[in-house]
């Protein structure tokens, strides 16, 4: 039985504050705790995306999805991420144009509780930015311009999202159903081999 490890996901550079804490088996690839990440956080997993820290970087190897120079995502375990990073914490890049960054803290790791189901999401705050919408940097104009009526682009952008979008509302039940479902549907894969350490 593996263990558990109790991570802390931080959306970087934004306000109203965005955060996931969730517990995933750490004998997880880093390409299925992407998936994870993205289920977690509400992205819709059409970017590419690395794992980042000062040892290197890891990402996908597939060719349109993946960085040519990092280490392979789909062979390397969050254990041995931990590991071959000597830090608790890692930064998470996704969408490479709007440069998401998120830390990753690893809180605690735990033994496995019996008869439970992982990833589970323990607590959400803040909901997830719209994709496209231009990073830190054009979320918070985002939020500038349809919180005001008056302003010249406010129908444009409200028809763009949709109207009612609220930065601090965050739906976890959806997001337990979404994990529930990632867990039934893609079982946890062990790596294969140690990955290349990219430089």
């Amino acid at each position: 039985m593996s263990q558990i490890a109790r991570l802390k996901i931080t959306l970087d550079h934004v306000r109203p504050p965005i955060w996931r804490r969730i517990e995933v088996p750490i004998d997880l690839t880093l390409e299925d705790l992407h998936l994870v990440i993205q289920v977690a956080m509400g992205w819709d997993n059409c970017h590419l995306y690395a794992f980042r820290t000062p040892a290197g970087s890891w990402s996908s190897t597939d060719p349109h999805f993946g960085m040519p120079d990092a280490g392979s995502a789909e062979r390397t375990t969050l254990a041995q991420l931990r590991r071959q990073g000597g830090a608790r914490k890692f930064a998470y890049i996704y969408d490479f144009g709007d440069d998401w960054e998120h830390t990753v803290q690893m809180e605690a790791v735990i033994p496995r509780e019996p008869d439970t189901l992982y990833p589970r999401l323990l607590k959400a705050k803040g909901a997830c930015p719209p994709e496209d919408v231009g990073g830190p940097w054009g979320y918070a104009e985002y939020l500038e311009v349809i919180g005001d009526p008056q302003h010249k682009l406010h129908n444009e952008l409200v028809e763009w999202r949709g109207p009612g979008f609220d930065p601090t509302v965050v739906n976890e039940a959806e997001i337990r159903a979404r994990l529930d479902g990632l867990a039934r549907l893609r079982p946890p894969r062990r790596a294969k081999s140690q990955a290349t350490r990219a430089t």
